[in-house]
């Protein structure tokens, strides 16, 4: 851990000085307490630090939560042996299977609300109703969204610990209509914060007095669970797909789904604050988590050891090396290919801004991430789908 000053505490042992900057900026908002705390994955984004944690005394800033509300991990262990899915030949017609069953890429959504996700779209509705807003208003069709993947870094594999175990693994979020809450409650908190001098104008932030706060408040929780569902009706899905293509029923071994974009009301340091995790999970002593590396790299099931400096938080991935352009701009698809050699993946070059080489080396998080989790299992991909 490198203190930087009183207000921001850094377990990153490779930060640019853009990103840096950024989170000094953050930093220096008033209502922080005690610090803000950077994970080793920290890297820059929009507002606030992807890759960093703020803990904020009856304020909050809506831009530093980001668009992808409640975008997370979930995994499933199965009983497969890798050797029980490779003796079916080819792992293709499972990926392919997958991307039949699960709708991929931005705006893509399923053609009607199927069997299992109609509970989750009653559930989801009836906690709207009782948060006092209408989804539809932000995103018609976001009944037809749950259980859809997205784009960018978003994916779902079949991958394999070190016994040989097979897991099933997917990281998504709240999808369209996340995003449009977001967008509409950091306009609302920019409003509020007209003639406010900000270090940045994506600090905008709304306080516990006001209706816009608890306004914000109850639709984020919302969308926090409608992430969560969406991730849950996604792994049915290829929970099922996976039987299907071995033939036998998926007897679940352990099922974990956790957040890495959200804001929780938790207390440290003697107070209670509101805890904006932006791209880290929940490290609390015990907790199970999910740390996905980047596409042909290693992921990773732990467990937090409750490290309070670091407000009980972890990395949630590798975290961006280059962006998205600069990375289309450096590799090739031939580096692509030697990167997922071994895993079957739909082979495009569309998927170049998601290069391993891309991101930091996840061996270089984790060991930086050591104090914060213990490692429980260490997942290798053999099957990848991405959308575009």
């Amino acid at each position: 851990m490198e203190k930087i000053n009183e207000r921001l505490l850094n377990w990153a042992s490779i930060l640019d000085d853009g990103t840096r900057e950024q989170a000094e900026r953050t930093a220096t908002m008033p209502f922080i307490h005690p610090h803000l705390a950077l994970m080793p994955d920290a890297h820059l984004g929009r507002g606030a630090t992807v890759g960093s944690v703020i803990p904020t005394l009856r304020a909050i800033m809506p831009a530093a939560v980001g668009v992808d509300i409640g975008c997370g991990m979930a995994a499933v262990r199965t009983q497969f042996s890798a050797d029980e899915l490779r003796a079916q030949g080819s792992l293709a017609p499972l990926r392919e299977a997958i991307e039949r069953a699960i709708p991929l890429s931005a705006g893509h959504h399923n053609r009607k609300v199927v069997a299992t996700a109609e509970p989750r779209i009653e559930e989801l509705t009836t906690l709207a109703d009782e948060a006092g807003f209408d989804p539809t208003g932000d995103k018609k069709g976001w009944e037809l969204q749950l259980g859809t993947l997205g784009s960018g870094n978003h994916f779902i594999e079949v991958t394999v610990d070190e016994a040989d175990q097979v897991w099933l693994f997917l990281h998504s979020g709240s999808r369209g209509v996340g995003n449009k809450i977001a967008q509409r409650h950091t306009s609302v908190a920019r409003d509020a914060c007209a003639g406010v001098d900000l270090p940045d104008k994506d600090l905008a932030y709304l306080t516990e007095d006001t209706d816009e706060f608890w306004t914000y408040i109850r639709e984020l929780r919302w969308a926090q669970h409608y992430a969560l569902l969406n991730r849950e009706e996604m792994m049915d899905r290829v929970v099922r797909q996976t039987a299907e293509f071995v033939g036998t029923e998926v007897v679940e071994q352990e099922r974990v789904n956790c957040h890495h974009n959200y804001t929780t009301q938790e207390t440290h340091f003697g107070e209670e604050v509101w805890v904006s995790r932006k791209g880290a999970i929940d490290a609390a002593e015990g907790r199970a988590g999910l740390i996905p590396g980047s596409m042909g790299t290693a992921s990773y099931v732990v467990t937090g050891k409750g490290e309070p400096q670091s407000l009980h938080s972890s990395p949630h991935g590798a975290g961006r090396a280059y962006s998205r352009t600069k990375a289309r701009n450096t590799f090739t698809h031939e580096q692509l290919r030697e990167a997922m050699a071994g895993i079957e993946f739909r082979d495009t070059d569309a998927f170049l801004d998601e290069i391993p080489a891309a991101y930091k080396d996840v061996d270089v998080v984790m060991a930086d991430a050591a104090d914060l989790v213990e490692v429980r299992h260490t997942l290798r991909q053999i099957v990848n789908v991405k959308g575009t």
